[in-house]
């Protein structure tokens, strides 16, 4: 890849300008508050919530969850944090039909993304979907396809994008301080929680049909419920499409990559076998245009021998290797003896991603994540694990989105929706 195009430096600077630009307008002139509704009062639906308020100029005037404890406590809050409380619903349909509602934030699991996301393109809401875009490749398409249709404002949640370790490194990068970049690598190594898996009954508040929705109906544990359901296969789909997507959305961002050529994956559960359905070890090597990114996990055993990197992209220039992550970035230059030069900076991500949410509400302007941009960095790390699924290198052609030479690999594109649900993808 040359030093990156000048035009995507320039699409960069401008899209930047552009948003600040937005923000100080907004802030001083917000006009009435943005009339404003949430599907998903979890942990991270709330996190969004907060966010919401600190940007300023909204009203959350209607909430809804399928959890009746945690729809009581999120109402609760949220009265107490503007004054007024929200309505309150079960299910999404009713919160949608609500009049003079203009945007919605979806904060379910993934299973529960591509549904409500497109009943609110057709009522022309704006809408802030938290990561993955989908559940599956086909959803995303669905997804994309509708909000096309709709001309409406969406930002997708990978708000690593406004993380300033990643925006200074990027800046870094497409000046050309450290040469043509020629591999990446990325990372996130933890310890995970690992809950009792054994099958109990759900919590009395909690309708656990409807929380699966359109994904199989597998046994309530505490290990798959709320919190927890990240690393399990039909509803998180594991740690790589969990919290890893964000760095291969990152790591996309910041080089200007479309989607992978092709995406080999290798690992499987070596310790945590009979806990969590997914992989605790993982290795996948996403092949694009220009570089290859080389994507590793391992959720369980000793700290690394350096917890600064752990979690992370590391981008190798000709001149230069950059480090980057939320809070930090670091410059180590070729030869011996060479010092790396350390760099650390604030955080406020979420806040910053969804600041520029509401900006974009407010002037009718696409915000900076599209749902395009969302279905390639989710479509990227789901080919990874139908790679791990078939033990297959999976070539992968963008244009037509069809799997090459593989059928059976092919058929993981889509997940058939369970009973009463239909999955919107057409074909």
């Amino acid at each position: 890849m040359t030093t990156l195009r000048r035009r995507s430096f320039i699409g960069t600077a401008a899209a930047a300008a552009a948003f600040t630009t937005l923000r100080s307008r907004a802030q001083e002139d917000p006009g009435p508050p943005i009339r404003l509704g949430l599907i998903g009062c979890g942990w991270w639906g709330m996190v969004d919530v907060k966010a919401t308020f600190k940007a300023g100029g909204v009203q959350v005037v209607a909430i809804c969850d399928v959890d009746s404890e945690h729809l009581a406590k999120a109402a609760d809050e949220i009265e107490k944090l503007q004054g007024s409380r929200p309505k309150t619903f079960k299910e999404y349909p009713a919160l949608l039909a609500e009049e003079n509602l203009q945007a919605v934030i979806i904060a379910t699991p993934p299973q529960w993304h591509a549904l409500p996301f497109i009943a609110a393109c057709e009522k022309g809401l704006a809408i802030y979907c938290e990561k993955p875009l989908a559940y599956d490749i086909r959803e995303g398409r669905a997804m994309v396809d509708a909000s096309r249709k709709a001309g409406n404002i969406v930002q997708i949640g990978f708000q690593r994008r406004h993380a300033s370790g990643f925006v200074e490194a990027r800046k870094y990068i497409q000046e050309g301080k450290a040469g043509r970049i020629l591999s990446a690598e990325a990372q996130i190594h933890y310890t995970a929680p690992t809950p009792d898996p054994t099958a109990t009954d759900p919590p009395a508040s909690l309708d656990w049909d409807q929380w699966c929705g359109p994904a199989p109906l597998i046994p309530y544990s505490a290990a798959v419920g709320h919190m927890n359901w990240r690393l399990e296969k039909t509803t998180g789909h594991g740690h790589l499409v969990d919290w890893g997507a964000h760095l291969i959305d990152s790591a996309r961002w910041i080089l200007g990559a479309g989607a992978p050529l092709s995406v080999a994956a290798a690992g499987g559960l070596y310790h945590l076998k009979g806990k969590i359905t997914t992989p605790d070890v993982l290795t996948v090597h996403f092949e694009f245009e220009d570089f290859p990114l080389t994507w590793r996990h391992r959720i369980w055993g000793a700290q690394d021998m350096n917890p600064e990197t752990s979690n992370g992209i590391f981008l190798y220039g000709e001149k230069e290797t950059v480090f980057c992550s939320d809070n930090k970035w670091i410059v180590l230059p070729q030869g011996r003896g060479q010092q790396p030069k350390v760099n650390e900076v604030r955080n406020d991500s979420s806040a910053e991603h969804l600041a520029e949410f509401l900006a974009a509400v407010r002037s009718r302007q696409q915000p900076s994540c599209t749902p395009e941009e969302g279905h390639l960095s989710t479509t990227a790390v789901k080919l990874a694990m139908i790679s791990y699924d078939t033990g297959a290198k999976i070539t992968w052609d963008a244009k037509t989105e069809q799997i090459t030479g593989n059928p059976e690999a092919s058929k993981l594109l889509k997940r058939e929706y369970r009973a009463p649900w239909k999955h919107p993808f057409p074909g």
